[in-house]
């Protein structure tokens, strides 16, 4: 009996199969769009257009500039007010200081570059001292601004984003560690705040990106971002978690992108001011959470809109940082004009 082989057939099976994917492969490349006009062929159900989001209502904007001081530095990092409305400035290996008309009145030569820093008050135990945030250690300079003191470093993984003082305390954003170290005067480590612990409702704070703010308020209760939540929390010194607001969203009032914000200071009446990286905005809400108004935009702190969307590090805006004195004006250290922003209620 004689049967025929079954190989020819597999073989033209093959060969169709080859055919049709050079068929397809012509196709595909027929349909390039090299020049993009014709889109991405999804509905508009897709489209993640940010310029719609870039132009904020006008009434919304509750404060206009009254000055503006140039910091001298390349790299600007961090502005903080002392309890006499003394402006400090730290970047470029350096702290300067400037009177509240924005008049220069000193500069301090640092050993490294600074990240962030923090002013006591009136009512710190030690009034006019400066704390500056290295990247892993924390140093303390006196009024005159000598150096006093480098407290020990907080591990290779460290790296401190934000400071804030009351009375006894120093506080230290860990954005390597997600987690708030409590100092006393001297630098002895107290405790820390934030840590995971279902036991106390504490979530853990979720840091995508070494932006992680702190603050403390006039109600006594330390103000920690945390920004993968889209939120602000509010502890107590010995951790405990109080309260928290915010959401994520596109809107005005809410926090966009994927970890926001970036940064905040308290007014003198317990509001908190924000400031937005990605779309860069500052904004102002009340105490409990509730938006107000808008400070600047990114139509003017982006002149080059393009800059919003940038995925190269080098050509990416770098966040703003923002404080409050005294009378309630609102400092912006805005890195792309090397310049404090000064704002004040219309």
């Amino acid at each position: 009996m004689n049967t025929r082989s079954p190989f020819p057939i597999v073989g033209l099976l093959i060969g169709a199969l080859v055919l049709a994917a050079i068929a397809v492969g012509v196709i595909a490349v027929l349909r390039i769009d090299p020049s993009g006009e014709q889109g991405s062929g999804l509905s508009e159900a897709f489209d993640y257009d940010l310029q719609q989001y870039q132009k904020i209502d006008p009434a919304l904007f509750h404060y206009k500039q009254t000055a503006a001081i140039s910091t001298g530095m390349r790299e600007p990092r961090a502005v903080a007010v002392g309890s006499d409305d003394r402006i400090f400035v730290a970047g470029d290996k350096l702290m300067r200081v400037f009177a509240p008309d924005g008049a220069k009145l000193k500069e301090i030569a640092l050993e490294s570059e600074p990240q962030c820093l923090t002013i006591g008050n009136a009512e710190h135990a030690f009034p006019g001292r400066t704390y500056v945030g290295m990247k892993d250690h924390v140093e303390v300079y006196d009024p005159s601004g000598s150096r006093i003191a480098s407290w020990a470093g907080r591990g290779e993984k460290a790296v401190l984003t934000s400071l804030a003082a009351a009375e006894n305390d120093v506080f230290a954003a860990d954005a390597g560690a997600k987690i708030v170290w409590r100092f006393d005067t001297d630098g002895k480590l107290l405790g820390r705040i934030g840590q995971r612990d279902e036991s106390r409702n504490v979530p853990g704070f979720v840091i995508p990106s070494p932006y992680f703010d702190v603050a403390v308020a006039p109600d006594g209760l330390l103000r920690a971002v945390n920004p993968g939540w889209h939120r602000i929390e509010a502890y107590t010194f010995d951790g405990h978690l109080e309260t928290f607001w915010g959401r994520s969203g596109m809107g005005i009032a809410a926090f966009c992108g994927c970890c926001n914000p970036s940064n905040i200071a308290i007014l003198p009446d317990g509001r908190v001011v924000t400031a937005e990286k990605g779309i860069p905005r500052v904004k102002v809400y009340s105490a409990a959470g509730q938006f107000e108004s808008v400070v600047i935009g990114p139509e003017t702190l982006a002149p080059n809109p393009s800059a919003t969307v940038e995925t190269r590090a080098e050509h990416k805006l770098r966040p703003v940082d923002v404080a409050a004195d005294s009378r309630g004006r609102i400092l912006v250290l805005d890195p792309a004009a090397a310049s404090v922003r000064v704002f004040e209620h219309k």
